[in-house]
């Protein structure tokens, strides 16, 4: 009698575990197969109420969502996706740079085995941090100086008038052999010692760039949700974060928000000598969506996790920032303009003026093209409790609501 009850114990448990991964086989696909209908469904929600705690309802069932897809998948990961060597067959594919082919080998790839993660940047599963404003800091391996510069200045981790600030550089890898690996292992100490960077093992170049900010949102869907606005930008900006947390103080983020130096038209560079070279290959409409400038943009956590969702339905863009505008249109989103970001120069009303005075510059959001050496000096200068300015440039303007949905 004992050894048939054992056995009819051991029967029953394991009709149980194959029902209940049944159950989870089904939910899974059943999500999957559904959830980009479900974003547009959030979308007209969202974009038709006028009411804050249904939009914020909305983006909370967003970001269940996508949690509850995610998990904590931080070891489960996919290994290093292989090339598509076909693309060699393509005609003219002999005449592109070395890094326009790398690009297409790889074009396809969305995951990377991740060399250094950030697992409680944003505090614990169990215990997440309220960050308000999240830095996102595109670098590169070699530029340990930019990133050393603005640790000290604008990008420092602290809380301003309550609103948690916090950093993260993203980068990749550089060259090859015994070469990679010692430049790897600068870049492990110094996150060792600071604990905010984020790498991935691909080739750290400017037309991976986009996929450097796909493998950030997928890190933001498991790690750090409940970030509520992002500073995406480069690590030679000139940032204002008190001015930022000022702009965006009165939003919680569970609404659309992308704001920066709004390019409305742009046409793709078909001159191979361009910086910014696109081959018909890559992209074959003769005009860009609007976008803002990739040097520096402000988006909400809503956004954010927005465009990681189309970005698995639109093929990869090599430019970075006209990538985040064509996620933006297939949703019916806009970037909005902001004049206190110059991501392409900026306007002086005088010659009398030196475009780098501290009074020119302490009202603005985000400037670019900054030397290390400037970044420091300018961040002391604008900071100075004792500097006096004659005219103040009125640039920290709320979000009307054009700006949010």
């Amino acid at each position: 009698m004992f050894r048939i009850s054992r056995i009819t114990d051991i029967c029953v448990t394991t009709l149980l575990l194959l029902g209940a991964l049944l159950v989870l086989v089904y939910f899974n696909e059943s999500q999957t197969d559904s959830y980009p209908e479900s974003i547009h469904s959030y979308h007209g929600k969202v974009e038709h109420s006028e009411d804050h705690k249904a939009s914020h309802t909305v983006f909370s069932l967003l970001r269940g969502r996508l949690k509850s897809q995610m998990g904590n998948l931080s070891q489960n990961l996919p290994l290093r996706c292989e090339r598509n060597t076909t693309m060699a067959n393509v005609y003219g594919f002999d005449s592109f740079s070395p890094m326009i082919q790398d690009f297409l080998y790889y074009r396809h790839c969305r995951s990377f085995p991740i060399i250094l993660d950030l697992p409680n940047k944003c505090g614990g599963v169990d215990e997440p941090e309220d960050i308000f404003l999240l830095l996102v800091i595109k670098s590169s391996p070699n530029n340990y100086e930019r990133r050393e510069v603005l640790r000290k200045t604008w990008a420092k981790e602290r809380s301003y008038k309550g609103k948690m600030i916090r950093r993260v550089f993203i980068i990749g890898t550089d060259g090859t052999g015994l070469e990679k690996e010692q430049l790897n292992n600068l870049v492990r100490l110094e996150h060792k010692h600071y604990n905010d960077i984020l790498q991935w093992d691909f080739k750290d170049s400017f037309y991976n760039l986009t996929l450097k900010q796909i493998l950030f949102l997928e890190w933001m869907g498991r790690r750090c949700l409940q970030a509520r606005f992002l500073l995406n930008g480069d690590d030679d900006v000139f940032a204002q974060t008190d001015n930022m947390i000022e702009y965006l103080q009165d939003n919680d983020g569970s609404k659309h928000l992308f704001t920066g130096n709004l390019i409305k038209i742009a046409f793709p560079k078909r001159d191979p000598s361009s910086k910014y070279f696109v081959p018909l290959l890559i992209y074959e409409k003769d005009v860009y969506p609007p976008y803002c400038g990739g040097g520096g943009f402000l988006l909400s956590g809503y956004t954010a996790l927005v465009i990681y969702k189309m970005s698995a339905l639109i093929q990869i863009l090599p430019i970075d920032d006209v990538y985040m505008g064509m996620c933006l249109a297939a949703m019916k989103l806009k970037p909005d303009p902001h004049m206190g970001v110059k991501t392409l120069g900026w306007y002086i009303p005088s010659k009398k003026i030196d475009k780098y005075d501290p009074c020119h510059l302490k009202d603005l959001l985000l400037l670019h093209k900054f030397s290390p050496r400037d970044i420091y000096f300018l961040w002391n200068e604008v900071q100075n409790p004792n500097l006096q300015c004659s005219y103040k440039t009125s640039t920290i303007v709320k979000p009307n609501k054009t700006q949010t949905v």
